[in-house]
């Protein structure tokens, strides 16, 4: 009798097993910038990253999900601390997120030793593409030289001949610069590296640009400093003068404050909310509804992207997060319908995907608004991918 009872009973545990696997909670943390002037960026990021989980139910894989968001106050060494935490005492299946190149290095290898799978939804430095890229980390950006080597492409197009550089003393910063250098036919008469974040007014650097007397100005700044930027822009005289080119400095967060300065100035970028596929039409119709009126931004839609691409990963696994090498694979295939489109990794983790240009017009409602001009490059892929050891 003992021992029937004792069949039975392990009989009726291996029929619950599948049962309770099914409810494990999915863990995903989330390191953004949450306070202080960026926190635009980090807000929208979590935005869209919840407008995911909406559309998928508030489910990942099938499965429940808690996304724990923590500030990075974008500080390399608080990002560090907060990923450690998340890691070492959340113990988080997955972590996304990271605005900052400099936050994400400082914190990527906590996350590569845990063999915790990170999925980047902006920063992208030449590091993370090369020599330290891993099975562990992967990307919904970009590599941060990308953007502006597009820029560059079409600035030879438009037939400048040299160019003074501007942008903040960072390595995303170091980063645009040098990838529009690299794709620039003409001379590079000038550069300037200023303060960051802190530094808000640009009237000694546009000096500079205006004594160097270029064909055209290349800026990258992200965020308020871009709001600033524009306006010092034009205070000096040189909108209309000097040909204004530039990567993330002008998107849905800051344009609703740049406005007509925004006008006639061309950027490079990987998504731009008019683009015509149905996953990309959902995404920016719900966020608008969802947030009043409000539109996404690139930093959303790598967000959103984000959460398809664990999703994705998890239900090929069936949810099976023990099998790194399973859901690895299954990252690597990103079999989800992307807001950009087509989308497929590199074997350094980073998509290879087109770049377009995009302008800002005002809309029949007289709203500013981004939309794409041209495909300035397809099928990008970074040149750092050579640098990677994974094959």
């Amino acid at each position: 009798m003992r021992k029937t009872l004792l069949v039975a009973s392990t009989a009726l545990m291996l029929a619950a097993g599948p049962a309770m696997a099914q409810q494990k909670t999915i863990k995903i943390g989330f390191v953004s910038t949450f306070s202080g002037p960026t926190a635009v960026i980090g807000n929208d990021m979590r935005n869209s990253f919840e407008l995911a989980l909406d559309h998928l139910g508030r489910k990942i894989g099938g499965m429940p999900v808690e996304v724990i968001y923590e500030d990075d106050q974008q500080k390399p060494d608080v990002g560090k601390q907060k990923t450690e935490k998340l890691i070492e005492s959340d113990k988080v299946d997955f972590i996304s997120g990271y605005i900052w190149s400099n936050v994400l290095l400082a914190s990527i290898k906590p996350v590569v030793d845990s063999k915790t799978f990170l999925v980047i939804a902006n920063a992208g430095p030449s590091q993370i593409a090369g020599e330290l890229c891993s099975p562990y980390v992967f990307s919904t950006s970009w590599q941060n030289d990308q953007t502006p080597q597009a820029m560059g492409l079409y600035m030879n197009q438009k037939g400048m001949k040299s160019v003074f550089l501007i942008g903040p003393n960072y390595a995303a910063g170091k980063d645009m610069l040098a990838g529009v250098a690299s794709t620039f036919k003409g001379k590079v008469v000038g550069q300037e590296l200023t303060t960051w974040p802190s530094q808000l007014d640009f009237s000694a650097e546009l000096a500079k640009a205006k004594a160097a007397n270029p064909d055209s100005i290349f800026v990258f700044y992200p965020g308020a400093a871009g709001v600033q930027f524009l306006n010092q822009y034009a205070q000096a005289g040189l909108k209309g003068t000097i040909p204004l080119y530039t990567a993330y400095t002008i998107d849905e967060l800051s344009l609703p404050r740049q406005k007509d300065l925004a006008l006639g100035v061309p950027g490079a970028q990987e998504w731009v909310n008019d683009l015509p596929n149905d996953a990309n039409k959902k995404f920016v119709a719900d966020y608008i509804k969802k947030y009043n009126g409000s539109r996404p931004s690139f930093y959303g839609a790598q967000s959103y992207d984000a959460v398809n691409l664990i999703n994705s990963a998890v239900l090929a696994t069936k949810g099976n997060l023990s099998d790194k090498e399973a859901l690895r694979k299954a990252m690597e295939k990103a079999d989800f319908k992307s807001v950009r489109g087509g989308f497929k990794f590199g074997h350094n983790h980073m998509p290879i995907q087109n770049f377009y240009l995009q302008e800002a017009v005002k809309d029949a409602k007289g709203d500013f608004v981004l939309k794409t001009v041209a495909t300035i490059v397809k099928d990008n892929q970074d040149q750092f991918h050579g640098k990677c050891p994974m094959k």
